[in-house]
């Protein structure tokens, strides 16, 4: 009896097709090699494999603290332990340089296959087969390390749906549904393939830069070993450790509309690299996030963008038969995601995890159909939040004028400069010329924009998917 799980795969997997939004799974996952999956266990298993962690600041600043503001570190599972624990055998190893009262550390976005590429064995401690992707596993999944203050800036991913199984502490998840992009004031600077950021730090959002945030509607939860929770499509999420140590798994779910996200995200990059390297190098804005590589060329980026074309319209072919069941409008509403990552691959859909098209009926979803949701205590919704307790006491700001400045200065106007290991701002940015004085300072009435503002209305979500489809139409014809 044991064995028995309170879903087939089959109902899972249909929960998850139809679940518009954020729902934990609780009775699913217990039976799991995977959790046994703790810091110790790992450590064991990896036998002193280094690999790399992301340290920030425990102090919460008004600017979220993105990847290019953190500093970087290789050190093996033990290492990471003992720093966690506050041993003093860390003052002479990688961590030396970071108190751990008020530095945390992240090894994330940690492929299962890559560090784990020697001990194949272990992909099938993970059996997303449960959730209905048979021949998932581990193979296809993700780790996450982290101390107590952890976190991942607010971001949306353009592509799939996503499974995250708690296996160690706990994670606080702050999600806001696909409504709320223009209240988050989406970026695309620090710029990453699949991940579209906000500029507000939501764990102190300051509403005098971003008032529009006040229209957001929270929806916040905290996860628990043995519980996977279900990210729909084009949620926005923050995640913070509030564990000691926590470790998390998860799983980006391919889906058929992956196809038009990767037209979207070819013209998201060609723009991006081609403006951003037209800038002066010497600027020093680390406008590329350390998970890209390096800037593609322009040639690179057009034929990604072809390719990804290409792609989309082979699909449509082969499943004109699947489409002729749909209207054009429900058709129009299956916009774009795929999966997390994968960086430019527009022929990689994993066997067996091909979704049909009947699968992807997240905009047509009811509030009837909410209510025949099975939610219970094996499946429970993630509700909205008041805005009195949105923020589990973290405070909302409301900036002077001076905290604006310096706010600007990191967020629109920001030029981030790299001393040693720390960044530090800069309110050097060049004004063009009609927009000065004969005094040669700012216009006071109008602030000079830069190209990260130009950006920012270039490739903001609702442009770029108009974009995508007047391309698409004109390579149709």
């Amino acid at each position: 009896g044991g064995d028995v799980k309170p879903f087939t795969p089959e109902k899972a997997k249909e929960l998850v097709m139809a679940l518009q939004q954020p729902s934990v799974f609780c009775n699913m996952a217990g039976d799991w090699p995977a959790l046994r999956w703790n810091v110790e266990y790992l450590s064991m298993v990896l036998d002193g494999k280094a690999i790399q962690f992301r340290l920030g600041l425990k102090t919460v600043d008004l600017v979220p603290q993105f990847e290019t503001r953190c500093s970087y570190v290789k050190a093996t599972l033990k290492e990471f332990l003992a720093w966690s624990c506050g041993q003093p055998s860390c003052l002479s190893g990688p961590f030396r340089c970071y108190e751990y009262t008020k530095y945390w550390a992240y090894a994330d976005y940690k492929y299962i296959a890559r560090i784990f590429e020697d001990k194949p064995e272990i992909f099938q401690d993970i059996r997303w087969s449960d959730f209905g992707f048979p021949g998932r596993s581990g193979k296809e999944s993700t780790l996450w390390i982290g101390s107590e203050g952890a976190n991942t800036p607010c971001h949306l991913d353009s592509y799939g749906c996503n499974l995250v199984l708690q296996v160690q502490g706990r994670k606080r998840w702050h999600l806001f549904p696909p409504g709320d992009t223009s209240f988050l004031y989406p970026t695309r600077i620090p710029y990453e393939e699949s991940s579209v950021f906000s500029k507000v730090n939501v764990a102190k959002p300051d509403l005098k830069c971003f008032p529009e945030f006040r229209n957001t509607t929270a929806h916040v939860v905290t996860l628990s070993p043995g519980q996977v929770l279900l990210v729909p499509r084009h949620w926005w999420h923050y995640v913070e450790s509030i564990d000691p140590v926590t470790v998390s798994i998860n799983s980006w779910i391919e889906l058929d509309a992956d196809h038009e996200a990767r037209v979207e995200e070819a013209i998201t990059r060609t723009l991006v690299c081609a403006i951003k390297s037209a800038e002066d190098p010497s600027d020093g804005d680390l406008w590329l996030n350390p998970t890209e590589a390096e800037a593609t060329s322009h040639e690179i980026n057009l034929q990604y963008l072809n390719k990804a074309v290409s792609a989309y319209f082979n699909y449509q072919k082969a499943s004109v038969s699947e489409q002729a069941c749909f209207s054009s409008t429900g058709a129009e509403q299956r916009a774009g995601t795929s999966c997390k990552r994968r960086k430019r691959e527009v022929d990689c859909e994993p066997e067996g995890c091909k979704l049909l098209p009947h699968e992807l009926g997240f905009s047509t979803f009811k509030a009837e159909e909410l209510q025949k949701m099975p939610f219970g205590p094996d499946l429970i919704p993630v509700l909205p939040q008041s805005q009195e307790t949105s923020w589990m006491g973290a405070g909302v700001v409301e900036s002077d004028s001076r905290d604006l400045l310096q706010d600007k200065r990191g967020g629109l106007f920001g030029k981030l400069h790299r001393t040693g290991k720390q960044l530090v701002m800069s309110d050097d940015s060049e004004t063009p010329a009609h927009q000065m004085h004969s005094d040669s300072s700012p216009n006071a009435s109008q602030a000079a924009l830069s190209t990260n503002d130009l950006l920012d209305c270039l490739v903001n979500p609702h442009v770029i998917n108009l974009v995508a489809r007047l391309l698409l139409e004109r390579t149709r014809v």
